[in-house]
């Protein structure tokens, strides 16, 4: 049980500093995991020790390099294709793109590129999650699940009103729903043998050439599902 622990408060560790998004002391750790500090510091020994965690000069603390390749090897299909039909589509449209995946009761985004060109690009930091029933990300992944996945994960609850509209336009918009001011685009997403996903992009504002978003989302996601056969 005592290994069983450690590694729980290990692991509750790295969210607790994905979820932060900026560096942290042991002691602001320590509080968010609830022990004390010398427990802390015995769980980031073992992380700096792999490189999961760097510290600075300050002592504060962040993730390291180390999980970027464990992510890579979470959904290697998935990564391979993503990745240039999300530069493609970036660059193209001159908004954020990034594919969110299903864990459990949250989607989480595992893939972000942002625009090279523009000067007021949204951010969507990889790793960031919001529940299953928020946002038109989460509304994809749902559209995207066959029948039977639906009632193991919604426990029997019937398809959401915004999964159906997905059906009858091929695509979900959502505003001010996860954060305010922006809006999500998404397209559902599958690939063999990966968790479910969508394929979306995030702006300010409804976009004037909404169709030309939505058809290309479509295709690359078509593109990357037919890559995969």
């Amino acid at each position: 049980m005592v290994g069983s622990q450690t590694l729980d408060r290990g692991l509750r560790a790295l969210e607790v500093l994905a979820d932060a998004g900026e560096s942290m002391s042991i002691a602001q750790l320590a509080e968010r995991l609830g022990v004390h500090r010398s427990s802390a510091y015995r769980i980031l020994r073992t992380l700096e020790e792999h490189r999961f965690v760097l510290r600075n000069e300050a002592g504060l603390i962040r993730l390291g390099p180390r999980l970027a390749a464990l992510g890579r090897g979470a959904a290697p299909a998935l990564t391979q294709l993503a990745q240039p039909e999300l530069h493609t589509l970036a660059n193209s449209l001159g908004m954020t793109s990034f594919v969110a995946v299903l864990d459990a009761d949250e989607v989480i985004t595992m893939l972000s590129v942002e625009p090279s060109h523009g000067h007021a690009n949204v951010a969507q930091r990889p790793g960031a999650r919001h529940p299953l029933d928020q946002g038109a990300p989460s509304h994809a992944v749902e559209a995207s699940l066959t029948p039977e996945e639906h009632r193991a994960i919604f426990k029997g609850v019937p398809l959401s009103d915004a999964a159906r509209e997905i059906f009858k336009h091929g695509y979900s918009i959502s505003q001010d729903e996860v954060i305010h001011g922006l809006t999500a685009i998404a397209v559902p997403l599958r690939i063999h043998g990966e968790p479910p996903a969508s394929l979306s992009v995030v702006t300010i504002g409804v976009p004037a050439n909404l169709d030309e978003v939505v058809a290309e989302l479509r295709a690359a996601a078509g593109h990357m599902s037919y890559a995969n056969w």
